[in-house]
This record gives C-alpha cells, sequence and structure tokens, in this order.
C-alpha cells in the first residue's frame, strides 16, 4: 500500500538519457513519483513523491554500510522527463488508448547509462548525483565505457586504451564523491570478452574491471554490481571464474540480465549457483523486458529487439529470496537494442516496441 504523499519542488540539472549513445539534454517541468528503492533525475517543477508504508528511508548523506543491500530503505525516483514520459504527454490528445499504456514505462524508474558519449563524466555525475541527493534519493546508473565495447557490434565504442578508462573511472568517482549510488559496471564487459579480444587482451579487461571495482568501492557510499551476463551465456563456474579475478569480491555483488529478455526464475537459480563460488555475494536482475522471457530463438534472433516481449516485474527490493537484492529496469524498456528486427539504432526509443512491451504485460 502507498502512503505519505508529499509535494516537493526541486532543480532539475542536465542528465545522460538512458542506455547507449544517447544525448545530453535538459530537463525542463514534469512529474516524478518516488516509491521504495530509488532512482532518477531533475529541474524546476512540482514533484510528487510516494513511499511503501513500514519503509523507512535512511539518510543518503551518511556513508552506507557496506555490508547490507544498498537499495534497502530509499528511494527510487521516475524520471518526467524520460523518452516514454516525453512520449506519453505526445500521445495523450489524439491517442490516449496508446498514451495509457505507456505510462507503465514512463511511471517506472530506470537507470541512466554513462559512456563515451557522455562529456566531462566528473561534471556530469556530480550534477546528477547531487539533484538525488537534495531528495535524498540514492543514484542508480550504468558506466558503459570499456575499451571494445560490445565487440564492435551495435553498441561499440568505450575508451580508446586501458590508461584512458583509469582515468575515466577516476573521475567518475570524483564525480560521485561521498553520495550514496548504485554502479551496475560495464555490461556484457567479461561475458562477451572471449568473443573478440586476444588471451592477452582478455587479462587487461579483467584487470581494468578489477580496477574499475576498486576504484568506485573505495568511495564510501558506492555499491558496484559487476555484470554477469545471464543464465543462457555461459554456465556459472565459467562465469564466477571470471567474476572472481575482476575483482568480485570487493564488490558488493553482480547483475544478470542486463538488457536481455531472460526469465526471472531462471536468473535467480543462475545467480544463486554463482553465488556459491564468488563469497555469497548478492545479485540484481534486470526485470524490464523479462515478462515472457527469452524467444525460443538462437543468436541475435534472442537479444536484438525479439518479437513478442513484455515488461517484466517493476522496479522493487521485495524480490523474495535474500541473496537477490533488487528487481530493477536496468536497460530502459522501449530503448532499441540496435538495427535488428527493424530497430532504429541503439538506445534511440522505438514507440511501436515500447507499445508492445507494454500491451503484453501481465499487469
Amino acid at each position: 500500500m502507498l502512503s505519505s504523499i508529499n509535494t516537493y519542488y526541486a532543480p532539475w540539472p542536465p542528465r545522460v538519457l538512458g542506455k547507449r549513445m544517447r544525448p545530453i539534454r535538459l530537463a525542463v517541468l514534469g512529474l516524478a513519483l518516488a516509491t521504495t528503492g530509488c532512482l532518477n533525475l531533475p529541474i524546476p517543477r512540482v514533484v510528487t513523491a510516494s513511499r511503501v508504508e513500514g519503509a523507512p528511508y535512511d539518510s543518503l548523506s551518511k556513508p552506507r554500510d557496506k555490508d547490507q543491500n544498498p537499495f534497502a530503505n530509499t528511494r527510487f525516483f521516475i524520471d518526467p522527463d524520460s523518452n516514454a514520459a516525453m512520449q506519453v504527454n505526445r500521445l495523450k490528445g489524439s491517442r490516449s488508448a496508446d498514451a495509457k499504456l505507456l505510462e507503465k514505462i514512463a511511471n517506472q524508474p530506470t537507470a541512466a547509462w554513462f559512456g563515451d558519449w557522455t562529456p566531462n563524466i566528473e561534471v556530469t555525475l556530480s550534477r546528477y548525483v547531487a539533484s538525488r541527493m537534495r531528495w535524498n534519493a540514492i543514484s542508480v546508473f550504468v558506466l558503459y565505457n570499456l575499451p571494445n565495447r560490445d565487440c564492435g557490434q551495435y553498441s561499440k565504442g568505450g575508451a580508446v586504451s586501458g590508461d584512458r578508462y583509469r582515468k575515466w573511472i577516476d573521475a567518475a568517482k570524483r564525480g560521485i564523491g561521498n553520495a550514496r549510488a548504485v554502479v551496475v559496471l560495464e555490461p556484457d564487459g567479461l561475458p562477451l570478452m572471449d568473443k573478440c579480444l586476444s588471451r592477452e587482451d582478455q587479462q587487461a579487461r579483467v584487470d581494468l574491471v578489477r580496477y574499475a571495482v576498486e576504484t568506485l568501492e573505495d568511495s564510501p557510499g558506492i555499491a558496484v554490481y559487476i555484470d554477469a551476463g545471464h543464465d543462457a551465456w555461459l554456465d556459472a563456474k565459467e562465469m564466477a571464474k571470471r567474476l572472481n579475478a575482476a575483482g568480485i569480491d570487493q564488490a558488493s555483488g553482480f547483475a544478470l540480465n542486463s538488457s536481455n529478455y531472460r526469465a526471472t526464475d531462471g536468473l535467480i537459480a543462475y545467480g544463486k549457483a554463482i553465488s556459491g563460488m564468488v563469497g555469497g555475494k548478492h545479485f540484481i536482475i534486470d526485470t524490464g523486458r523479462n515478462g515472457h522471457g527469452a524467444p525460443e530463438a538462437s543468436g541475435e534472433a534472442a537479444w536484438c529487439n525479439p518479437d513478442g516481449r513484455a515488461l517484466g516485474i517493476p522496479p522493487t527490493t521485495n524480490t523474495g529470496d535474500p541473496l537477490v537484492d533488487a528487481f530493477y529496469w536496468v536497460k530502459p524498456p522501449g530503448e532499441s537494442d540496435g538495427t535488428c528486427n527493424g530497430g532504429p539504432r541503439a538506445g534511440v526509443f522505438w514507440l511501436d516496441y515500447a507499445l508492445g512491451l507494454a500491451k503484453r504485460a501481465a499487469y
């Protein structure tokens, strides 16, 4: 049950829009909803905040307990200027039914993505986390900038060298400062590395991920979840081996299903198997588009804008399993995986696909 509805006023700075090479833009006016868990960004406007009854909010100005779930007792913020929200506003007059469907996406928190398209990562993240600190809300975002990212596929790019990547991570840490933040680190970085990297370059990548973990977790408020693919990619033993090499012992946990469609039950079983081999670490699951699970297909057809998919469990810390810290929408639903299956370039909001996800959702 939702209770304690309050109205707040706060300035909202520029932000990076969601997954994979989306532009920086200035938010203007809109409505934001807060629920237990926490996320998103801001601009001068009225914001309505809600919370789940019985869940106190920790003060995010205090260092977090590194042994506790970083999502617990915090707020999720919903971005009133997201692609989905803007489409809702555009469609309200002429296509009210579609606008109502899109509210299923617009009214949920999603992670923001930062990478080589982000101008001045230190300044950008400083503004981003400051906006949330003003709301006593935790920041949740993805850092996505490893050299040779995505093995030259639809989301290719990344830092030009290992040295540049380390400097970028250093700058990200300075930008976050002492703020409370959850970082999903480098989707596909470890699972995909043997597809395109030599053994020497694989080791270099592992070393870079370890550097990022050590650097970011050294801050009192930052919780890092290393991306660990999903249950149809690498077997749990191999994934655990890579996580151990990449510094999972110093991370808060690992992330599963980032930008993918795998069913939640299988991911929980997979995550538990990995956890048993990495010191009992907790994990989070991206449930944004896995309401119908993955299609019965292989290769690109299984992950790149597949047909017939649905929104999954909305973001929550009520996962039903003590090892699963949160279900969260890491990839904003409706944003294309790439120019495949009729989609636009990676990260561009695809209205028809978003409507399909919403229409097929179980709620």
